[in-house]
């Protein structure tokens, strides 16, 4: 399966989207579109997950890279999980600890950033 990553900057945060699988072959799609907006100087932002329908190790260890970079920027970086099977493996993990996870784009957005 394939992953598709979009960005679109909504007021003063930036939301990454992935649509698809996240894993070992697909994931640097995500870690380059992260990467690149903190390089651009997006540092608040809002990773949009709900339309991930599989995510392994490999897409995890992206999240949590990424978490480090923004905060080492001084941004954040947030969550969006619809799934009870994805948020299930984000709390089997202990990442619902490490991360702000929102159940909407919107309440991801209407949240302080």
């Amino acid at each position: 399966m394939h992953l598709h990553v979009s960005t679109e900057d909504v007021g003063g945060r930036t939301v990454v989207r992935a649509v698809g699988e996240v894993d070992v072959g697909s994931g640097d799609r995500l870690r380059d579109a992260l990467a690149r907006a903190v390089t651009d100087g997006r540092t608040d932002l809002v990773v949009d997950l709900t339309g991930i329908t599989f995510m392994d190790s490999t897409g995890l260890g992206i999240l949590v890279g990424a978490l480090k970079r923004v905060r080492l920027a001084g941004g954040t970086l947030e969550l969006v999980i619809a799934s009870e099977r994805l948020l299930k493996v984000f709390r089997i993990t202990g990442l619902t600890g490490l991360f702000t996870i929102h159940p909407t784009r919107a309440d991801a957005l209407d949240a302080p950033g």
